[in-house]
């Protein structure tokens, strides 16, 4: 035993981690040792409770499986639902820190036994999710179509679905997996359209049968600063149904911090002003976010939304005159 073996088998944890199968030689390549003393490692790594499972194929290889116990010394089981409901409810949020926190999902998962993973599912299940920008009511993706094309975008594994399209046309897509976004309510996939030959963003509540095709491609450059900022141009360019422009007499770096809004539909003015671009598909989520900008001294709409104010206001109105005031004291009770 070498004294850097602790560290090695760290790091081959790690590898094991970060991919969905090795081939042998190839760790052994990795960790600069003989495919000898990486099969006494995987050993070590059983013994203590990891569950490395051998593959078979031309050069043999080994992968992380879900284990029937927690390794120990890493994590009981209140800690690793704490944590994996924590990252299930990180990635619900648009912070940024959405996809980061999905690829650490993905890898605790792959190590929890089958009773925590309900337990985790149960959880989330009962768990509201807040309420983002630009979306009339939040869509829902299902968990394991999340995992199984965050490991595919971690693996650069081309994958398989049906896709139905924002006229409810349906399809086969085959893409290449590139980042998963969390924006405006929904998550996005965003991944190269092998059939289209170029890049498109994909609503994974609209996506069915999702399926690994097996088959790694080196990792495209996406034309775009990140996966949020292409996401966020796609979503401000989309065509609504309801057009819908605002000026406000406010900062556009406060609006956005106000409004959780997409940069891509603030535009400043001045110093002090900015137009905010509420076009939408839902004219009661447009009434919403117009009302929580305040200080709004211009409009310019589609006639829809004009005639929905209207018809709002009047509403709100008439509730507010029809509101009775209470009756003033009689004499009696005065006296």
């Amino acid at each position: 035993m070498t004294t850097d073996m602790p560290a090695r088998m760290l790091r081959l944890l790690s590898l094991l981690q970060t991919r969905r199968e090795w081939a042998g030689t190839e760790l052994a390549d990795r960790l600069g040792v003989t495919t000898r003393t990486l099969r006494r490692d995987i050993d070590r790594l059983r013994e203590l409770g990891y569950p490395v499972e051998g593959t078979t194929g031309r050069c043999g290889g080994y992968r992380l499986a879900a284990g029937t116990a927690m390794p120990p010394l890493l994590l009981d089981d209140d800690e690793a639902i704490a944590i994996a409901v924590a990252l299930r409810t990180a990635t619900t949020d648009v912070t940024g820190i959405g996809e980061t926190a999905l690829r650490a999902l993905v890898k605790l998962e792959q190590v929890l036994p089958a009773r925590l993973r309900t337990q985790v599912a149960a959880v989330q299940q009962a768990t509201t999710a807040p309420v983002a920008y630009g979306s009339g009511e939040r869509a829902q993706a299902d968990p394991a179509v999340l995992a199984l094309l965050a490991a595919a975008c971690r693996d650069h594994e081309i994958v398989t679905f049906g896709y139905t399209t924002h006229h409810g046309t349906p399809g086969p897509r085959r893409v290449e997996p590139h980042a998963l976004v969390p924006a405006a309510g929904r998550w996005y996939l965003v991944a190269y359209d092998v059939q289209q030959d170029d890049w498109r963003t994909y609503r994974l509540d609209r996506i069915a049968s999702a399926a690994t095709t097996g088959r790694r491609v080196p990792p495209r450059e996406l034309p775009a600063p990140g996966p949020a900022a292409y996401v966020a141009a796609k979503i401000a360019t989309a065509p609504a149904h309801y057009r819908a422009v605002a000026t406000v007499a406010a900062p556009a770096e406060a609006v956005l911090a106000r409004t959780q809004g997409l940069p891509e539909r603030v535009t400043p003015l001045t110093a002090d002003t900015c137009t905010v671009d509420l076009s939408g598909d839902h004219l009661a989520r447009i009434t919403q976010l117009l009302t929580a900008l305040g200080d709004t001294t211009a409009l310019e709409a589609d006639p829809e939304v004009l005639a929905h104010l209207r018809t709002t206001a009047r509403r709100t109105l008439r509730l507010a005159e029809d509101r009775s005031e209470p009756d003033p004291p009689s004499a009696e009770k005065q006296e």
